[in-house]
C-alpha cells in the first residue's frame, strides 16, 4: 500500500514512484478546487449513466404511448413525456451514451490531427510552417458551427458524418496550440542531442516532441468539451446530427419548440441536461489547467 511520504519523497527512488507521485499531486489539485471536484462528479456522472443506461432508465427511450402525451414530471414519469407519450427521463439518460459517443469520438480524432499538425509545422518551420498554418488560419477565419453546418449538408444528415464534421472543425486551434508549444523548445539542446544520436525526424517528433505539447492539448480538448457538445446540440436541432428516433439532446430540444410555453418541460429538460455536462467539463477543464500549468500556484 502507497503512503503519503512515499508518494511525496522529494527524491523518487524509480520511474514508477516518480510517476505515482506525479499522479497523486495532481489528483490532490484536483479535489482541492470545489469547482473542479463538481466538474469531476458531472463528467463520472456522464460516464456512469451513460454506461448503466439500461439499469438507470424506467422506459424504452423511443417506446411511444400517447395516451400519457406531454404529461408534466411527475413521480412516474420524472421528467415528464413529450409529444408521443415517451418518457423524457429515459430519452435524457440514454441521449448521454450518444453525447459521450460525439464528445469521445471528436477527441480521439480531432486532438491528434490537430496535435501531429502542429508538431511537424513548429518543428521544420520554413514553407512547411506557412502552408500548414495558412491552412489551419482558413479554418479558423470561419465559425465552427457554420462550418460544421458546411460540411454536414455536404456530407448529408447523420451522427457519423456530424462527427466528422465537428471533428474538422476542431482541430485547427489544437494545430496552433502544438505549434506554439514546439516552438518554444525546437532548438533546445535535447532536441539536438537526439539528431545527433542518429534519430530521424519523425522519431524526434514522436518521442521528443508530441510529449512536451499532452499537457496542454488535454486541457484545451477538455475545455472544448462543451464546445462540442453545444455544436453537436446545434446540429442535433437543425434535423442534421442524429435522426429519429434516437434520443439525441438537441433533436429532443427541437421536438418541443413548438410547445415551449404550455409544456415547458418537453425541451427544458434536455437542455438542462446540455447545460449541466457543459458546465461539468468547464470546470474540470479549468481545474486541470491550473494544475497542470507550469507556471502556475503550486498546489
Amino acid at each position: 500500500m502507497f503512503t503519503r511520504d512515499w508518494l511525496l519523497a522529494d527524491s523518487p527512488s524509480s520511474r514508477f514512484q516518480a510517476n505515482m507521485g506525479r499522479s497523486y499531486r495532481l489528483a490532490l489539485g484536483l479535489v482541492r478546487n470545489p469547482l473542479t471536484l463538481l466538474g469531476i462528479i458531472i463528467v463520472l456522472a456522464l460516464i456512469l449513466t451513460a454506461i448503466f443506461a439500461d439499469m438507470i432508465a424506467p422506459y424504452s427511450a423511443i417506446g411511444q404511448n400517447l395516451q400519457i402525451r406531454l404529461k408534466p414530471p411527475s413521480l412516474t414519469h420524472l421528467m415528464g413525456t413529450d409529444a408521443l407519450g415517451r418518457d423524457i427521463f429515459s430519452r435524457v439518460v440514454y441521449g448521454s451514451r450518444i453525447t459521450l459517443t460525439i464528445v469521445g469520438l471528436v477527441a480521439i480524432i480531432a486532438a491528434p490531427l490537430g496535435l501531429f499538425i502542429g508538431a511537424i509545422s513548429g518543428y521544420f518551420g520554413g514553407w512547411v510552417d506557412r502552408v500548414m498554418m495558412g491552412l489551419t488560419d482558413i479554418f479558423l477565419s470561419m465559425p465552427k458551427l457554420i462550418l460544421a453546418l458546411a460540411f454536414v449538408a455536404a456530407l448529408g444528415p447523420g451522427i457519423n458524418n456530424a462527427i466528422i464534421a465537428i471533428a474538422i472543425t476542431t482541430w485547427p486551434a489544437y494545430a496552433r496550440i502544438a505549434r506554439a508549444e514546439v516552438l518554444t523548445f525546437r532548438n533546445s539542446e535535447f532536441i539536438a542531442a537526439a539528431r545527433l544520436q542518429g534519430a530521424s525526424h519523425l522519431r524526434v517528433i514522436l518521442i521528443h516532441v508530441l510529449p512536451l505539447c499532452t499537457s496542454s492539448m488535454i486541457v484545451r480538448v477538455t475545455l472544448d468539451m462543451a464546445g462540442i457538445i453545444l455544436t453537436a446540440a446545434g446540429l442535433g436541432f437543425l434535423g442534421l446530427g442524429a435522426q429519429p428516433p434516437m434520443p439525441e439532446w438537441g433533436a429532443m430540444i427541437a421536438n418541443g419548440r413548438d410547445a415551449i410555453l404550455n409544456q415547458w418541460w418537453v425541451s427544458t429538460m434536455p437542455g438542462f441536461a446540455i447545460v449541466t455536462v457543459s458546465l461539468g467539463f468547464c470546470f474540470l477543464g479549468d481545474g486541470l489547467r491550473d494544475v497542470l500549468d507550469p507556471k502556475g500556484e503550486r498546489h
